[in-house]
């Protein structure tokens, strides 16, 4: 095609394609399909090949002349997908059953692409994990049949060349890249039993002893196994449907870390609340988390779990690392207003902080300078469109679709590694014919009592500040233990009371109570993150201000009550108690 990297639009104004930067006109190569009924498209992993179904024919087309390769007969194909190498196409269509129960026809097909022919036929009822897996080169394909993995080799699927065979396998992902091809395999407890993951190398799966590596866990209703891209290890976020301690809608989430040489750790977050997403680097040496209750944090960690860069909070769930991994888009879709922000990543520094709202999906164009984010049909049936970004914040295309039509999906050619070479990050937002897509702030609403008088700020949590968590290299001091930073801030905290103990010594008890409480006004109420450990320190705050009250009395000659004697000899205990809670002991 004309242009280096087209979009391909699918609406209910039909299939076509967009040619990407500079000119993001329709391609003309690419004859667009009108029909309104194209249920599915797929590109090759290089991108060299283009597929999609019109609800009459599966196609297949090369991308670059735009010539039909290949035709199916498949008017209810849902799904599509390319083997690696474009030797094969996988269709899945809904399964349905015969009469009176019995089976139905086979629902999943594997096509070779140079002959056109059918290599084979599956049953494969559900939709979720329908496609096979392949390696990278082909050499094996993957699929879950009945709790046990079937693994055939070199397209050959009339033999099953290996089988793993555990209790109950629930999931699995194959490792990128070369041989020798990883599988991990998740495995959900029962009667008691923890959950587990395990790392095998192909073909070796004979008993435990096998496996590479292993982390078994509790509070786990499902996984998420994500591989980096050197296949040394696997980073898994496990949910459990309910969380019973009532914190969270969300369910509980934690996340675990596995290394193909047997190493393995439960990642340390520390924010409560739920892990929304989580993102290796192309470089697979770093990974980026987002997590907590919102305003939720967003923390890089090395391969030692340890934080290396934590961005503060923000409304955000979702992070998007660029295909060279020089950038990094931290972004809040879905319930939050679509705020995003652009690090350059290798130096930590913000580059630009653009607003896609109501955006429904994104996606780095493969020559890591573009952005496209789209608001699509059905998560969202108004306003549908795409806009075309630079990643320093300029708007450089959008589109709209007319009235009564809906935009159901929008995808970037893909393009292997190494095509696009990587660029300087820049700054500057780069030129754009578009106005900025700067979006007007929503003004909160004021009851009328309060109209004509000063704003006053209602923010609900203080943002965090972005910090470098890396130990500085210029102090030679190194990183203190959690041991030995309780004992650090019990220290501070021991050594500020007794200067604050001097200070009241040194004053009458009038004058010392105004500064205490104007301190008290002004500094912002320390957080744990947690909210049931805030509100136990918020009661005991508050005991604490009447037990000072009491002593006032006291020291200005009221006659106090036993029960409010009883009160002021708790305050030792009280303090303790509060120290404990603020330190997190």
């Amino acid at each position: 095609m004309s242009s280096l990297f087209p979009l391909a639009v699918r609406g209910s104004e039909g299939l076509y394609m967009v040619n990407g930067p500079p000119s993001f006109t329709e391609s003309v190569v690419f004859q667009r399909d009108s029909g309104k009924n194209c249920k599915a498209l797929a590109f090759s992993k290089d991108g060299s090949l283009f597929a999609w179904c019109n609800g009459e024919k599966v196609n297949v087309v090369n991308v670059t002349r735009a010539e039909l390769l290949c035709s199916f007969d498949l008017p209810k194909a849902v799904c599509l997908e390319f083997s690696p190498k474009n030797n094969v196409l996988a269709t899945w269509q809904a399964y349905a059953t015969g009469k009176d129960g019995v089976a139905g026809v086979p629902n999943l097909q594997l096509h070779d692409l140079s002959t056109g022919k059918c290599l084979k036929s599956f049953i494969q009822k559900k939709m979720q994990n329908w496609c096979p897996c392949w390696a990278d080169d082909e050499s094996i394909c993957a699929r879950n049949v009945n709790n046990e993995v079937h693994f055939f080799e070199n397209n050959n699927f009339n033999t099953i060349a290996n089988k793993l065979h555990l209790q109950k396998v629930s999931d699995f992902v194959l490792s990128p890249g070369t041989q020798p091809t990883k599988v991990a395999v998740y495995v959900p407890g029962s009667k008691g039993a923890p959950s587990f993951v395990r790392l095998y190398q192909y073909p070796n799966f004979g008993g435990p002893q096998s496996a590479l590596a292993n982390k078994s866990f509790f509070k786990a209703d499902k996984v998420t196994m994500l591989w980096n891209k050197k296949a040394t290890a696997v980073l898994v976020v496990a949910s459990t449907e309910v969380d019973k301690t009532g914190a969270s809608y969300y369910g509980e989430q934690t996340l675990h870390y596995i290394a193909a040489n047997g190493e393995s750790a439960v990642v340390q977050l520390p924010k409560n609340g739920p892990i929304y997403d989580v993102a290796w680097s192309p470089n697979s040496v770093e990974f980026c988390a987002v997590y907590g209750f919102m305003p939720a944090k967003a923390t890089v960690f090395n391969l030692k779990c340890d934080p290396v860069f934590d961005f503060g909070t923000g409304p955000r769930n979702a992070a998007y690392y660029s295909p060279h991994g020089h950038i990094l888009v931290l972004a809040g879709f879905g319930n939050l207003r679509g705020q995003m922000e652009v690090w350059d990543i290798k130096n930590y520094k913000l580059i630009s902080k653009p607003v896609a709202s109501d955006s429904t999906y994104f996606a780095w164009c493969p020559d890591g300078e573009h952005i496209v984010t789209a608001t699509c049909a059905p998560r969202l049936r108004v306003s549908n469109g795409y806009k075309i970004w630079h990643y320093t914040g300029s708007v450089l295309h959008t589109y709209e679709v007319p009235p009564n039509e809906e935009m159901w999906q929008v995808f970037w050619q893909p393009f292997l590694d190494g095509v696009f070479l990587e660029k300087a990050v820049r700054y500057q937002a780069v030129p754009s014919e578009l106005p900025s897509a700067e979006p007007k702030p929503a003004q909160a609403y004021r009851p009328p009592a309060l109209r004509n008088k000063p704003v006053t700020s209602s923010k609900l949590h203080e943002d965090e500040p972005p910090q470098n968590m890396k130990p500085q290299l210029g102090g030679g001091d190194k990183p203190l233990s959690k041991t030995a930073l309780k004992n650090q801030r019990k220290h501070e905290a021991k050594k500020a009371a007794k200067q604050e103990a001097k200070t009241d010594a040194n004053q009458s008890p009038v004058q010392a109570t105004a500064p205490q409480n104007t301190l008290r006004n002004t500094v912002p109420a320390m957080t744990t993150g947690n909210p049931e450990v805030d509100k136990k320190i918020k009661n005991l705050k508050k005991k604490l201000r009447a037990i000072e009250q009491l002593k006032e009395q006291a020291a200005a000659g009221k006659q106090l009550e036993k029960n409010q004697v009883e009160k002021i000899q708790k305050e030792a205990a009280l303090l303790k108690e509060l120290e404990d809670l603020e330190l997190g002991v």
